[in-house]
């Protein structure tokens, strides 16, 4: 991977991130924060699943940080595993609600959407390493120490 592919790919990450920090730690009315008790949570989910509210909800937690999963196996091939890319993943989501915790914003602080967040990103990142892994021809190392670095 050339230079100016691994300063483009830094350069979507960080914008990336400046996204999902404005989705998640910008102030939701109030102050402080609400716990969401998961299985609360999750009945809402299984029950609501014929609600536009509730579909926005789930689909929206999923995808929050794909863009981040997709840009660190593209940037980071070797992180293209299921046990790397879920340590990032829940790492992410749960400093985010950490976040959401610790200022006050008044979001609400949830277990399952960090479950949501991280899964969507190791879902994204398999993915992208599944086609990457397709598109390599037989025989040819899949990584070496210029697409590592």
């Amino acid at each position: 991977m050339d230079a100016d592919r691994r300063r483009g790919l830094v350069a979507a990450l960080v914008l990336a991130a400046l996204a999902v920090a404005a989705l998640t730690l910008t102030p939701a009315g109030g102050s402080g924060w609400a716990w969401g008790a998961p299985l609360t949570e999750l009945r809402w989910y299984a029950t609501g699943l014929d609600s536009g509210a509730t579909l926005r909800q789930l689909l929206g937690n999923a995808v929050l940080l794909v863009p981040l999963g997709v840009l660190a196996v593209l940037r980071w091939p070797a992180l293209g595993t299921p046990l790397r890319l879920a340590g990032l993943a829940v790492g992410t989501a749960s400093g985010i609600e950490l976040l959401q915790w610790a200022l006050p914003l008044g979001r609400v602080v949830s277990p399952v959407d960090a479950a949501l967040n991280a899964a969507g990103a190791v879902l994204a990142g398999l993915a992208v390493a599944g086609l990457r892994e397709l598109r390599r021809p037989r025989g040819m190392p899949y990584t070496n120490r210029a697409e590592a670095s």
